[in-house]
């Protein structure tokens, strides 16, 4: 089974548009949706994404949806920690598919970085 692990310089997460999350309040509190929406640029891109570093510029104090932990996909997807790699893998596919597209070379890299 492949482990999931973030590739750098991808950035497919921090495309936050809620038109392509119109299930968040199935899985965010209403504190958590607020705040969400709050990070929301008029582009669909979090404030804090620097594309020309394709880095997060609070990455250290970012919320905690943001934040790939056991704990936190736990209460947010009601998935066990056994359940994490093949659930986060799932997820990264479909966001890089859907910002950059199924042939793009962040998506090349996710799949050969996890071993899929």
């Amino acid at each position: 089974m492949a482990n999931w692990t973030c590739i750098q310089g991808c950035g497919a997460c921090c495309q936050l548009d809620p038109r392509d999350r119109p299930d968040l309040d199935q899985y965010l509190t209403a504190t958590e949706l607020e705040q969400y929406l709050s990070l929301v640029g008029e582009d669909g891109w979090c404030i804090h994404y620097d594309a020309n570093t394709r880095r997060c510029t609070i990455y250290e104090t970012r919320p905690a949806f943001c934040r790939v932990q056991a704990d936190t996909f736990g209460r947010m997807f009601d998935i066990t920690p056994d359940e994490l790699d093949e659930f986060e893998i799932d997820c990264c596919e479909q966001q890089i598919e859907g910002v950059y597209g199924n042939q793009s070379d962040e998506l090349k890299r996710f799949i050969a970085t996890i071993g899929d």
